[in-house]
């Protein structure tokens, strides 16, 4: 990719940034409570495969190991139980995407140091999710250089050919 192709796509990147409404989801599911009220860590729910470098939501039979005995009359956990039954994929929808020409490893933002706060706000604290961190190129480069990280250009996206 040419740096001008990488300097537009990095312009409509920032000016597109913006906290957004929580998307629309298959299935309600509360991080507060979650996350927040029972403490449940972030990788047990979002495990990091090997050797994988995005982050991942486990299906629905994980879910079932509580919710089999933990409010088993609510319609929405009856519905989970199809989805873990059935073997079927909740479709969540996504609340942050990573751009394809950008190569980013969970795995090694979190060797660093880093928390899932950081980049997902604070989840914790949220019924619903919603962008409210800036993960545009700017934010991005705001927090390498805050950490002392790399800022080379090819340390994120790969050098393609035109």
């Amino acid at each position: 990719m040419s740096l001008w192709r990488l300097f537009a796509a990095a312009l409509l990147a920032a000016s597109a940034w913006a906290q957004t409404a929580a998307p629309e989801q298959p299935l309600p599911f509360s991080h507060k409570v979650h996350a927040g009220t029972l403490k449940v860590q972030c990788k047990l729910c979002h495990p990091n495969p090997d050797p994988g470098e995005m982050m991942t939501v486990v299906g629905a039979a994980k879910c079932m190991q509580c919710h089999s005995a933990i409010k088993t009359e609510s319609p929405y956990i009856q519905k989970l139980a199809a989805f873990a039954k059935n073997d079927r994929e909740i479709r969540w929808a996504r609340v942050y995407q990573i751009p394809d020409f950008v190569r980013f490893s969970h795995r090694a933002h979190l060797a660093s140091g880093n928390t899932c706060q950081e980049c997902h706000g604070q989840v914790a604290q949220r019924d619903q999710l919603f962008r409210e961190v800036n993960l545009s190129m700017g934010g991005c480069m705001d927090c390498h250089r805050a950490k002392k990280a790399s800022l080379d250009c090819l340390f994120c996206h790969d050098q393609q050919a035109d």
